[in-house]
Formats: structure tokens, C-alpha cells, sequence
């Protein structure tokens, strides 16, 4: 028999609007009923899949197999190393090195070998040792190549301890600081470093200056409106610190020479409610991308004395959507967005015209990634599509030549060939085309079981990728499709604006819109539905929405809870969530909007799918208690299922941390998707 949760009713009133939370004792975590009931759902979960473990440890093998255990990246040129990662047999964690640099061309690295002169900068599987969970925030090398900044974290909620190593002797240093978040930066001389420390409600609020040696460090910026996170950085060409504030919607930067660490932050634009802008540091410019007056952003100069007078150098577009802008001595990258796929800009410093590259597949995402180095006549980009593995290239400005330097290896057998990539479009209920990409194995007879993934919020994009784990559901007949729903950014900026706030049902009818053209187009047979975090509110509203469409449902670390969560601004990240669902709190309108769609307060009598969902004790991002409540309240009130909780009582937001922990966690996952429709080897 399931657990069945006790009911302790607690009236909420908002707007003269009064509903009952029976559940809502489960937000404490550190009640031995909350853990003991935990516990009774994860014994649950495990008697009703027990029959998948043949199953499950078949896909695992899969993934084990298909992967290359011992392997390396393409080393990184920074100064006088290249600097590179990799990993060995057995070992659930990565292990990052360096070699001294020779020449442009990266050094040809074996797996399993060590080459002459390797140093380990830090292996995680000793920094790691017994402990159930452990995850890298940071690790920055000092400009100068001398000294190490890495952060760690043994729980999973994402507070990191930061400490110093000398790269020169191999010692740790004595500077310890505990509590402190991701990322960080140096002054140029490397005796100093910035990081940053959360709030109570997990917000990053604050810049520490520490300097090596020192016992007291130094506030040096603190952000007091609740809606902004801030971060630090140091620009490509080492030059200047940049401190960012930002909101869903408004940033602002401030600068400071990085030679002059104990200097003081300028502000470059004091913000404005809803113009967003970045920048990066060029000779005697800046470059600055901004969506002042510009929907889709333009890209704009400014002298490094008047750092906010700013000059139009890319016009806006209404079909393209800037997303990054590169610096280099002689070069400027743009990384942009158009049609759906994204797409890498050259605007060359030697006076010829811009240009953009080009790739070969339909379907693809191409991005500019690990070019550390200021002066350089290369560009490191990544690439992968939905049959294309990842790949590593470089590509040469003077030859106009891309260099493929690495493709992630896929063992036993695997040819692209077999595979075939397609884009769809669905038509929405308001006329909107809404993309479809979808692979599927040649041959595979159709209309066949599909898993359409989907998530739909703060303008991140699910652009084309690849995966090991998938081929064990393509193989098995299924056809993948990701839904390019409405607050995603795929289609540009509109696109995320007409999916948030009070226009955020779209991306619910959206994701329907897209299963019911898979199954008209004759693609589609039974259809599981999965989605994680915001894409798992995403789930919980589809399922609301429309049950009888899906087969099943897996909803992962899901943001289920919605409505209760905003109006809760001691909870972590609310109140900065606002600016993307609204303010519930002290909006009637939003209110009712946010409570009409809010699948925690939606669910009702009607039959439901099977639904999986899959949590984490320690995750401050979306907490454990959400789907808790949800799955209590779908088993006590609707029809259908069953539905299933897994918690992982030792994790985070990201689930288990290990690399084959996290095959595991993946294997059943898809045992449970290839066990709803029938698929039972």
C-alpha cells in the first residue's frame, strides 16, 4: 500500500481568497515525520518499480558502455599552460591538469596517460573521498599561473568553502572561508580575491575582497534589493573587475581596474527598470550589449574613460536575437539566435566585413566556449546537434578553416548515420508556430512511443543536443522530441515574454499543442511527457491540463508548488522570482492568474497518468516539500496513476553528484519512461 500523508489543515487568505494546505507540515525538513515520510515514499517507489531492475541495470550498462571511462578534454591555452580535464576508469569525479604550452597547436592527449611535465591541480576524487555527495563552485587560477581559488561542497545546497592553493609548491595555503557561493575572481597581481556570499534566502548579495594572507576580509559591495543577485568576474583581457547586479528583468555593472584591487567599483549605467546590459573590455573600448530600446538586444561601444556613453555598432534586429558578445585584441565574436538555432558572428579587427560561419546540419547548437586568451588568432567553439556527439573545434580567423579537435567518442558501434534529425512545427491555440525537434532511429516504424521533453521559462533555450542515455530509448523504437514552448528563448526575446508573467498558460498549451501534432503528423503513438525544475511545473500543469494525452509523466526537482512558493518571500529565491511569474502577494490579479494554473491547487478528481517525480532533500532551489505535497495530494485526490516519489535524501538541485551515480539516477528514470509503454528489455 502507498503512504498515506496526514492531513493538518492550515488556512491561507490572500485577496479574500481563503484555501486549506492539508500538507503544508512537510516544508519541515528537519521533523522526523517529514524524513520518516520521505523515507515510506522511497520504500513505495522502490516496491512498485522493483520489476524494472533487470531493466534499469541494462540501460545502465548501456550508458557505462557507450562511454568512454578514461578520457580527456581539448586543452585550454591560457599563458604559458594548457590547461585540460580528465577522467579515469572507476572514478566517479574529474580530475584537472595542466602542461606547459608549446606553440598554438593544443598537445595530442592519450587516455590514460599522463603527459611529460602534468600537473594535477586538483582531483576530486580525493578531494571528494567518502562522502555520498561533493561538487566543485569554483576553481580560478590566478592571473600570473601561481595560485589556485577552488570552493567545495559535501551537502548539496550550494555553499561552497573556499580555499587557496600554491601551484608553485603544491601546498595548500592557510586561507579558509566557509559559506560562500559560486564563482570569484582575481586582481590582475593575483594577491587578492572577490567572491561572493548568499543571503538567507540563498541570494547572492554580497562582494568580499580577501587578500592572501589576511584574517579580516572586506565587504565591498552589498545588494539590498531582494529582486537582484549579483556576481564578479574579471574581463578577458585582465584589465578590469566587473561586478554585476541583475534582476530577471534590469542589470547594472560596475568596473574597477583589476591592478588596483582595494580601488573602488564605478557604476557604468545606474540601473533601469527593464534594460538589461553587459559588457567586455577592448583596447581602448568597451563593448556592450544592452536592450535599451532594442527587444532582441544591439551591441553598442564606449570609451573606457566615459564607460556609459554609448555608440551603436550592431543595429537591433528584429529576427535576431544577440546573446553574447566576445572581446579579443583583434577580433570581436557575437554569439546570436535566429529561426531557432543559434549562430557564431566574426567581426574581424584587420577591416574586412563581418561574417558569420557556417555549419552543415539542419539542426545544430554552435557556441564559443573556453577562449581564455585575450590575444589569439583562434576561436574554440562548441558544436553538437541531436546525432552529432559533441565536438570541439577551433577555427582559424586567417584560414577560415574549422579544426575539429575532438568528438566525444560513443563506443560500441555508433554510427550518425543511423540517425535522423527532423524540426517540426506545431500550431499553438492562438495560430503561434511553435518548433518541434525531433530524432529517431532510421527504420523505427511509426507512429512510435516518444518522449517529449519540454521547459519553458527564464528564456533559457533547449537547443539541439546530444546524449549517450538516449540512445537506449531510440534503440528501442521511440522517437525524441523536444517542444520549443513559449517562455524558453529559442525564438528570441518575445518569444521568453509571451510565456511569462500573465501570459505563462502558453507554455502549458503549447507543450499540448506540440504532443497532439506529434500523434496527428503520425510521429507519435503513447507519449511521456518529461520536464525538470521550472519545465517540471511545466509537467505538473500538462498533466492538469490535458492527462488523458500522456502516458506518463516525469517530473523532475519540480517547481509543482508554485502559487504557495511566491507568496512566500522568507522562502529562498522568491522574491527575485517575481519579475518572471509575477507578485502574488500584493497583485489580486496575479493571484488568481497564478492560482488558476498552479498545479499543487489544480489537481482534481480526473484520471491522471502515471507520474514519477524525483527530488532532492537538499535542494534550495526547488525544495523537496513541493513534490512531496503534490504527490500526496494526486494520490488523495485523483484518479489514475500511480504516482511515485523519489527523494534523494543525500542531494541537491542537481541530483546525485558522482558520474555513475548520476547513470543510475538516468537509468531509472528511463527504465520507468520504457516500462509505460510497454517496453520491458
Amino acid at each position: 500500500m502507498p503512504p498515506v500523508a496526514k492531513r493538518v489543515p492550515v488556512e491561507r487568505t490572500h485577496h479574500g481568497d481563503t484555501v486549506i494546505d492539508e500538507y503544508a507540515w512537510l516544508l519541515k525538513k528537519d521533523d522526523p515525520d517529514t524524513i520518516a515520510y520521505l523515507e515510506a515514499e522511497n520504500a513505495y517507489t522502490q516496491e512498485r518499480t522493483g520489476h524494472l531492475k533487470d531493466l534499469e541495470e541494462a540501460v545502465f550498462q548501456e550508458i557505462k558502455g557507450r562511454t568512454l571511462e578514461t578520457d580527456l578534454s581539448v586543452p585550454t591555452r591560457k599563458g604559458a599552460w594548457w590547461y585540460y580535464s580528465r577522467t579515469e576508469e572507476g572514478k566517479q569525479y574529474g580530475i584537472q591538469c595542466r602542461v606547459p604550452a608549446d606553440g598554438d597547436d593544443p598537445p595530442v592527449l592519450t587516455p590514460g596517460e599522463s603527459l611529460p611535465g602534468e600537473q594535477v591541480l586538483l582531483d576530486g576524487n580525493e578531494l571528494a573521498g567518502d562522502s555520498p555527495f561533493f561538487s566543485i563552485g569554483t576553481s580560478a587560477v590566478s592571473p600570473d599561473g601561481t595560485k589556485l581559488a577552488y570552493s567545495t561542497d559535501y551537502r548539496g545546497d550550494e555553499r561552497f568553502t573556499l580555499r587557496f592553493k600554491s601551484l608553485e609548491t603544491g601546498e595548500s595555503l592557510p586561507d579558509e572561508i566557509p559559506d560562500v557561493f559560486y564563482g570569484g575572481a582575481w586582481s590582475a597581481d593575483g594577491s587578492t580575491f572577490f567572491y561572493t556570499k548568499v543571503d538567507d534566502a540563498w541570494r547572492p548579495h554580497q562582494v568580499y575582497r580577501h587578500t592572501l594572507g589576511s584574517d579580516e576580509d572586506v565587504l565591498v559591495y552589498q545588494e539590498d534589493d531582494e529582486r537582484f543577485w549579483i556576481g564578479i568576474g574579471l574581463t578577458r583581457s585582465e584589465r578590469y573587475l566587473v561586478l554585476s547586479a541583475g534582476s530577471k528583468i534590469t542589470s547594472e555593472v560596475r568596473i574597477l581596474d583589476a591592478n588596483e584591487p582595494a580601488g573602488r567599483f564605478e557604476v557604468v549605467r545606474p540601473r533601469r527598470t527593464g534594460v538589461e546590459y553587459s559588457l567586455d573590455h577592448a583596447g581602448d573600448r568597451f563593448l556592450v550589449l544592452h536592450n535599451d530600446g532594442a527587444v532582441n538586444f544591439e551591441l553598442a561601444t564606449a570609451p573606457v574613460d566615459h564607460p556609459a556613453d554609448w555608440s551603436p555598432f550592431i543595429d537591433h534586429r528584429d529576427d535576431t536575437r544577440l546573446l553574447d558578445v566576445d572581446a579579443f585584441k583583434d577580433h570581436t565574436v557575437v554569439h546570436f539566435r535566429r529561426d531557432g538555432l543559434t549562430g557564431i558572428r566574426i567581426l574581424p579587427g584587420d577591416g574586412r566585413e563581418p561574417y558569420e560561419i557556417s555549419f552543415p546540419e539542419p539542426l545544430y547548437d554552435a557556441a564559443p566556449t573556453g577562449n581564455p586568451e585575450f590575444e589569439t588568432g583562434r576561436l574554440r567553439l562548441a558544436y553538437t546537434s541531436m546525432v552529432t556527439p559533441p565536438s570541439v573545434y577551433d577555427y582559424d580567423l586567417a584560414t577560415d578553416e574549422l579544426i575539429l579537435l575532438k568528438q566525444r567518442p560513443v563506443l560500441g558501434g555508433y554510427d550518425p548515420g543511423d540517425y535522423e534529425q527532423f524540426r517540426e512545427w506545431a500550431t499553438a491555440e492562438d495560430g503561434t508556430r511553435v518548433p518541434v525537434s525531433i530524432v529517431i532511429k532510421k527504420g523505427t516504424d511509426r507512429p512510435a512511443p516518444t518522449l517529449l521533453y519540454g521547459y519553458g521559462s527564464y528564456e533559457t533555450s533547449i537547443d539541439p543536443y546530444f546524449s549517450v542515455a538516449r540512445l537506449s530509448l531510440l534503440d528501442r523504437g521511440f522517437v525524441f522530441a523536444v517542444a520549443h514552448v513559449r517562455g524558453g528563448g529559442e525564438m528570441g526575446r518575445r518569444w521568453y515574454e509571451d510565456g511569462k508573467l500573465t501570459h505563462k498558460k502558453n507554455t502549458f498549451s503549447d507543450f499540448v499543442a506540440c504532443a497532439r501534432h506529434l500523434k496527428k503528423g503520425g510521429w507519435s503513438s503513447e507519449i511521456v511527457a518529461r520536464g525538470g525544475s521550472a519545465g517540471g511545473l511545466l509537467m505538473g500543469a500538462v498533466a492538469n491540463l490535458a492527462p488523458e494525452d500522456f502516458a506518463g509523466v516525469v517530473a523532475e526537482v519540480p517547481f509543482v508548488d508554485a502559487l504557495n512558493t511566491i507568496l512566500d518571500p522568507t522562502l529562498p529565491l522568491t522574491v527575485i522570482e517575481w519579475d518572471e511569474w509575477g507578485d502574488p502577494l500584493h497583485n489580486p490579479e496575479v493571484y488568481e492568474y497564478m492560482k488558476s494554473y498552479s498545479p499543487y491547487e489544480n489537481v482534481d478528481g480526473r484520471a491522471y497518468p502515471p507520474i514519477l517525480a524525483i527530488t532532492s532533500l537538499n535542494d534550495t532551489r526547488v525544495l523537496y516539500h513541493e513534490p512531496a505535497k503534490w504527490i500526496a495530494r494526486l494520490r488523495a485526490t485523483a484518479a489514475g496513476g500511480p504516482f511515485l516519489l523519489k527523494t534523494e535524501m543525500g542531494a541537491g538541485h542537481g541530483g546525485r553528484s558522482g558520474r555513475y551515480d548520476a547513470w543510475r539516477e538516468e537509468a531509472f528514470a528511463l527504465s520507468w519512461i520504457l516500462d509505460r509503454v510497454g517496453v520491458t528489455q
